[in-house]
């Protein structure tokens, strides 16, 4: 029974991870080709809180669970699928940190560019730049990881 509700809440937080990830990429791109400060600013608010309440947690559980469930069904760790599942998720966490660190900078320059009702500095331009080419291998990385838990190739 336990490796069913392990399993279950691995399943409900991989959607809430995934969902979360392409919702708050898509909000922020839409944001920023608007180019205006007061849009950009208001929705990278949202974006760092969503991060931090959804995205955050579900990653801790991803692991976790994911982690326990090879253990309970005695699946060896040296597996192909396992490996690779372990390896496309480092990756994306590996992405996903900088990432973060790019989400708050650039909330920060476009509030402060609000507030102040300038131009965005072309740092934020710069770090936007880092941010969105650092999504694609964490959406391919993740894309992966699903395929291989449900196929599970040896």
């Amino acid at each position: 029974m336990l490796y069913i509700w392990l399993k279950f809440i691995h399943i409900v937080s991989s959607t809430i991870l995934f969902g979360t990830g392409i919702g708050t990429a898509s909000v922020m791109l839409y944001g920023h080709n608007t180019r205006k400060t007061n849009i950009i600013a208001a929705i990278a608010r949202y974006v760092v809180i969503a991060d931090w309440i959804f995205t955050t947690p579900s990653a801790i559980v991803q692991l976790a669970t994911g982690l326990l469930l090879v253990y309970l069904a005695g699946y060896s760790f040296s597996l192909f699928w396992v490996w690779g599942a372990i390896l496309g998720y480092t990756i994306a966490a590996c992405c996903w940190f900088p990432v973060v660190y790019l989400q708050i900078k650039m909330r920060d320059f476009a509030i402060q560019a609000d507030t102040a009702n300038t131009k965005l500095p072309q740092r934020y331009y710069s770090y936007y730049k880092y941010w969105f080419f650092l999504g694609w291998p964490a959406f391919i990385s993740l894309i992966i990881v699903f395929y291989l838990m449900t196929a599970k190739p040896i």
